[in-house]
This record gives structure tokens, C-alpha cells and sequence, in this order.
């Protein structure tokens, strides 16, 4: 009997026959290992409530763990915070990092079915990279990703999404997750000039002009209420001196 080699996932396929040749024709890299790719993704998901009902930590965990498909890891608060009633070792949050397949088959399910079921979607915020080519992207309902059931959560929970590149640049990390299929908007894009909105420009212009009329008008009115305070000083008449000298008092010799 001979044994069938498992067929890597469609994403990772496509890295290696499009995107990874796209990416080195945009950039001119001499070498094929500065390709940027994602190295890994992580999911947190914050678990504060846990500190009154650790039946809310074990659902936010099997929750967490369905999305992902691997067992996250609990994060214990390293100190205590009296004003928070937090103690030190209590289970603040859930982290779990993917690589590999998992990775490339969350990316492709993140994409494909969850980013497209967010609410009123109008495109991805681009200006969320940490300047090191990373990009973090926050997600305030975890049921849409399509492996959850709603009916059958106990509440609506976030979770935190950063993909982790090898980019030397948030230019090149951003032409890597747009390449992979990532539906970002136009504004904002690294390596892009931003673009000038012309009315939000005359509305601050003419919110400084007004701004200055204002405290115009407010000096005109105090020089009218205390017209000896802003009163120009007179000017010494010729052979008089402005300061008074004392006379001496033997008188001129």
C-alpha cells in the first residue's frame, strides 16, 4: 500500500506559486530567503471575568480552542492590584500561537469566512502595524468565525489576532497580507502617501479662524474695559530723564 502525502493548505500553496514570485518582482529582492512570510499568528482573548466564575474561564477556553483548533495556554497576572481585585497568579487572559498548517489553514478561514461576517464591514484598519512589518487586528465578537454556535455561548467575547512576519518593514508586511487575500482599506496604507481630505482641512482651517476672531474680539474688549492698563507709556520729554535721580542735597557748587 503506498501512503498519499497529505496536500498542504490552499494558502500556503499559493504563497509558493504567486505570491512569494510577486513579492520579490515588487521589491527587487536579490535573495529569495528576504521574501517576507508569516512566521506566526496568535490569539488572545482576555478572561477578566474568570476572577468571580471559573466556569466563564473554562468557556472562554474551549471557545478559544474551537476557533483555533489547539489548546491555548492561561495567562496568570504576574502581580496584585487591589484597586482591580486582582491577585497575583489569577488567570487573566488565553494565548494560543499557531505556525504551520494550523496557521495557514486560520488565515485562510479568518479571510475567506470570518472577516466577511463582521457587521457593517467596511475594510480592515492598515495603520495597526507595530512598525516592524507585524500586524494586530482586534475582533469584538468571536462568533464570526463560523465554528462557534450562538446559540450555545454563554456571552459575546474579543480576542486579539497579530500575524507576525519576517518583513523588515510595515511596507513590506503590508504588501504580504494583501497579497494573501487580507481585504484592508484604501486610507492609511503603508508606503502610501496619505491622501489629503480637502473639507477636513477648511473645517480646521476655518475652526482657526474663528478660534482667532474670538480672541480678538475678547482683547479688544479688555483694552476698552481698562484702557489704562494697555495704555501706551508716554515719552519722556527732550532733557527730561524717565527715572527720578536724587538731588544732591549740598546742591550745585
Amino acid at each position: 500500500m503506498v501512503a498519499t502525502t497529505a496536500q498542504p493548505p490552499r494558502l500556503k500553496q499559493r504563497y509558493d506559486g504567486e505570491i512569494r514570485a510577486a513579492l520579490q518582482r515588487r521589491f527587487g529582492y536579490s535573495n529569495p530567503m528576504q521574501v517576507p512570510k508569516v512566521d506566526k499568528v496568535t490569539l488572545n482573548m482576555g478572561v477578566g471575568e474568570a476572577k468571580q466564575d471559573s466556569k466563564m474561564l473554562d468557556a472562554a477556553r474551549e471557545q478559544l480552542a474551537t476557533i483555533a483548533g489547539q489548546q491555548p495556554n492561561v495567562r496568570l497576572a504576574r502581580k496584585s492590584i487591589a484597586n482591580f481585585k486582582l491577585r497575583d497568579g489569577m488567570p487573566v487572559g488565553l494565548s494560543v500561537t499557531l505556525r504551520g498548517v494550523r496557521m495557514y489553514e486560520f488565515l485562510d478561514r479568518l479571510m475567506s469566512i470570518a472577516i466577511p461576517r463582521i457587521r457593517d464591514f467596511r475594510g480592515l484598519n492598515p495603520r495597526s502595524f507595530d512598525g516592524r512589518g507585524n500586524w494586530t487586528l482586534g475582533i469584538r465578537e468571536q462568533v464570526i468565525f463560523p465554528e462557534i454556535d450562538y446559540d450555545a455561548i454563554d456571552q459575546v467575547r474579543g480576542l486579539d489576532v497579530t500575524i507576525t512576519t519576517s518583513a523588515a518593514s510595515d511596507e513590506e508586511g503590508f504588501a504580504l497580507l494583501l497579497e494573501m487575500g487580507m481585504p484592508f482599506q484604501e486610507a492609511g496604507r503603508p508606503g502610501q502617501p496619505e491622501e489629503r481630505d480637502e473639507a477636513e482641512e477648511e473645517r480646521r482651517l476655518e475652526e482657526a479662524r474663528l478660534k482667532a476672531e474670538a480672541e480678538q474680539a475678547a482683547l479688544e474688549q479688555l483694552k476698552e474695559e481698562n484702557p489704562d492698563a494697555y495704555a501706551k507709556p508716554e515719552e519722556p520729554e527732550e532733557g527730561e530723564s524717565g527715572d527720578s535721580e536724587a538731588q544732591d542735597p549740598k546742591g550745585s557748587e
